[in-house]
């Protein structure tokens, strides 16, 4: 009597010729397919296997076949559990495809493996065994992870894209309310300038007739330097909207940055501030609305003698990289927290107290705005308690 086993192996009977024949064609067929075959018997018991195993795994088809553990110890253990469960669901005479797992070569290559299996059986439905087929897809999982790390760049530079955007509309609504609040305080600053004229003139002819010893002159100078402070105001205002840009030309950035250092000499001295620039190349020639230069400087260098302590420098350089320019302005003062640097370009935001020197918080915000429309930036780096580094950039257009 013909076992199932020997039926498995040999296939139809070896008396008949035809079907000899037909035996030596499947078995070449099964030997030469590229994925690594195998066949077992009822009781589990691997009873062949294709060369393909070795190309594989490195290891020969006597090997496979002395194995008592086959495929066990070709599997990384990591994986080990997953494959006994596909065999323990095979001996049930269940089938399935696509279970992956890990392979150990024989020169200590790890590859990744597709397990697929079927039962077998008799021309009469006898059950003969299973048959497992596994392919190597080890290409096919780098492709996967080369997919998974674009598609993780992807979604980053989507992140950053949608960031930038949010950003982007955030600038947008604040233009929108600086231009809106703009023109309000433009026409605000037109009808209250003529009638401070009047009160300035008025004021000088009083103030002149007093003598510097009258038990009230200094209520004058504080009425003096109070009508200062409204006249800076307005001219704040003025900034914040204008009907007609500014046309560019050609100059030395030096000798601007020269020129908003004599203006602001007496408001270091005012704060006990040294205020140092040793610029003197005039090569740094740039072609910009000069007046919105100057605008930008004034406010940069203002704000950093306002910050420092007395005592303390406040350092002004200039250098030219590239196509560009860099204007860096330093101060030691208190530094910029990170909830003060999300509000500080924002229009009417300020930190400094209220009094003749109060702002409208309009400085940043102009800057930024005169900046950027000029193909600029303004770049702030600071630290709490080691002070604050702010950079105009301006491209140099020539």
């Amino acid at each position: 009597m013909v076992s199932k086993n020997e039926k498995l192996r040999d296939g139809h009977s070896s008396t008949d010729p035809r079907a000899a024949s037909e035996d030596r064609w499947f078995r070449a067929v099964a030997d030469f397919t590229n994925d690594w075959e195998s066949w077992h018997g009822v009781e589990g018991q691997l009873i062949w296997v294709n060369p393909a195993v070795e190309r594989l795994t490195g290891h020969t088809v006597a090997e496979c076949l002395a194995m008592v553990d086959y495929p066990m110890s070709l599997v990384l253990e990591e994986d080990r559990p997953r494959v006994a469960n596909v065999l323990k669901s095979a001996a049930q005479q269940t089938s399935g495809e696509q279970v992956e797992f890990r392979c150990v070569h024989v020169n200590g290559e790890t590859r990744w493996m597709s397990l697929s299996w079927q039962p077998m059986y008799a021309d009469e439905g006898e059950y003969l065994g299973m048959r497992t087929s596994i392919r190597d897809v080890t290409d096919l999982h780098k492709l996967r992870d080369e997919l998974r790390l674009y598609a993780e760049h992807l979604e980053q530079l989507v992140q950053e894209r949608t960031s930038r955007l949010r950003q982007l509309e955030q600038r947008q609504r604040q233009m929108e309310k600086l231009a809106a609040l703009g023109q309000l305080a433009a026409g605000v600053a037109h009808e209250i300038n003529n009638p401070l004229a009047g009160v300035r003139n008025a004021f000088e002819l009083i103030k002149a007739d007093l003598p510097r010893n009258h038990e009230h002159y200094e209520l004058l100078e504080l009425i003096d330097r109070e009508i200062e402070r409204i006249s800076a105001i307005i001219h704040q205002m003025y900034q914040l909207y204008r009907h007609s840009p500014m046309q560019p030309s050609p100059f030395s950035m030096a000798r601007a940055i020269g020129e908003v250092i004599y203006l602001l000499e007496s408001t270091a001295t005012k704060q006990g501030v040294s205020l140092q620039w040793n610029g003197t190349d005039d090569s740094l020639e740039v072609d910009l609305a000069e007046g919105g230069v100057k605008q930008i400087l004034y406010n940069l260098i203002r704000n950093a003698l306002q910050a420092s302590p007395a005592g303390e420098v406040v350092l002004v350089d200039a250098k030219r990289t590239g196509s560009e320019i860099a204007v860096s302005v330093k101060d030691h003062g208190e530094g910029i927290s990170e909830e003060v640097a999300q509000l500080m370009f924002d229009p009417f935001f300020t930190t400094k107290q209220t009094g003749p020197d109060g702002g409208m918080g309009l400085g940043l915000s102009v800057s930024s705005s005169l900046i950027e429309s000029m193909g600029g930036r303004i770049e702030v780096a600071s630290q709490l308690g080691q002070g604050s580094i702010f950079m105009a950039i301006f491209p140099s257009n020539i």
